[in-house]
């Protein structure tokens, strides 16, 4: 049984895949072919933005439009805990802050704790609030209604991070249509994932579009060799969107899969464990179906038990980023975000895709329930 079942996806989709991959090696346009522009088209419609623009990875995609901001030394950026290092990273990758904020009973960023956070901020003086880096944990989208409220109570910029989203949407609107930039990743594991690295910037101003667009390869101007500011190498391959361009195709026919799989979890297992929350009118992505143990010391046991019957269990953000030794001059200590660290002890995930037979489902429901019981 596979976490995730990139073999029997790629066969689904394997000739036309085949025939896309095909046609770049024809071509000979490995960087920044028509694929490319294609791919950022048919994205930025899916998610109803104005603009959209490719590039490397996910990380790339945060990096740009905070290289764009003229982040300094003494700029906050607030950023979830309980999530993977890359989007706290980069703020200190363009010369913030980052403050880390707890958690809500969906895994996501707690808008309470946020505006507590940017207050404190405020009354210290010590930093100047300038963002808030959302993330959409698991696949399901961030409270955005309280979040750009308070974003824009407080003027700072927002940038939703939606790597683990994408094809989610909260009362009907997509994922990667909130904040003033969204982004996202195309890892293979992601709910639209390509055969390498790759990620994507969405926004709806022109002028910020525009120099991100610029700073994607190497700060140009008018041509290649007119460089206008520092930028990055930050492109994405042809072949990759080429890759994107077909698995987009099968994108929502997987996640409505994986959906009707998730509420057959929710109801075999909600005795025994504490299961996702999903508020109505808002539809994950299901990157992951993650659960709460009773403790650490339960989650080890559990993990064990089902790993010696050959069902792989997954544990993210074992340490939550507060806790992380790249930011241990921020001085946090345990309890500062008790939500975030609670969760970082007691949560696993288990498989969850399209591939998924019948038996494996309820493999995994009898067996989590017969170690749990």
């Amino acid at each position: 049984m596979d976490f995730i079942d990139l073999n029997s996806q790629y066969n689904r989709i394997k000739t036309a895949v085949d025939e896309r991959i095909q046609k770049v090696l024809d071509n000979s346009a490995y960087i920044m072919g028509k694929e490319v522009y294609e791919l950022e088209a048919k994205l930025a419609e899916y998610v109803g933005r104005e603009y959209c623009l490719s590039c490397s990875n996910g990380t790339d995609a945060m990096v740009i439009p905070l290289m764009a901001l003229d982040v300094k030394e003494k700029d906050a950026f607030y950023v979830s805990s309980f999530t993977f290092f890359a989007s706290a990273e980069v703020v200190e990758l363009v010369g913030g802050t980052p403050v880390f904020i707890d958690s809500d009973e969906t895994y996501n960023l707690d808008p309470a704790h946020l505006e507590l956070m940017i207050n404190k901020t405020i009354q210290e003086g010590e930093l100047t609030p300038r963002g808030i880096i959302a993330v959409d944990i698991f696949g399901l989208v961030a409270d955005y209604e309280a979040i750009e409220k308070i974003a824009q109570k407080y003027d700072l910029f927002l940038l939703s991070d939606a790597a683990q989203s994408f094809g989610g949407s909260r009362y009907g609107k997509k994922s990667c249509s909130f904040g003033d930039v969204a982004t996202t990743s195309f890892f293979p594991a992601k709910p639209l994932g390509c055969y390498g690295d790759g990620g994507a910037i969405f926004t709806d101003d022109e002028e910020l579009y525009k120099v991100m667009e610029s700073i994607r390869v190497h700060g140009q101007g008018e041509t290649k060799y007119d460089n206008v500011r520092i930028g990055i190498n930050g492109r994405l391959d042809t072949i990759q969107a080429a890759v994107l361009l077909e698995k987009m195709n099968i994108l929502d026919a997987e996640r409505e899969t994986k959906l009707n799989i998730a509420k057959i979890y929710t109801e075999r297992l909600k005795e025994n464990y504490c299961v996702p929350t999903f508020p109505e009118n808002c539809e994950s992505a299901l990157a992951q179906y993650t659960i709460l143990t009773k403790n650490a010391e339960h989650r080890e046991k559990v993990i064990a038990y089902m790993e010696s019957k050959n069902i792989p269990i997954m544990t993210y953000y074992r340490y939550p980023m507060h806790m992380q030794k790249a930011f241990a001059y921020l001085n946090y200590k345990d309890s500062d975000l008790p939500v975030a660290e609670d969760y970082s002890k007691r949560a696993i995930s288990i498989p969850i895709h399209a591939y998924l037979t019948e038996q494996d489902i309820n493999l995994i429901c009898q067996e989590l329930n017969k170690i749990a019981e």
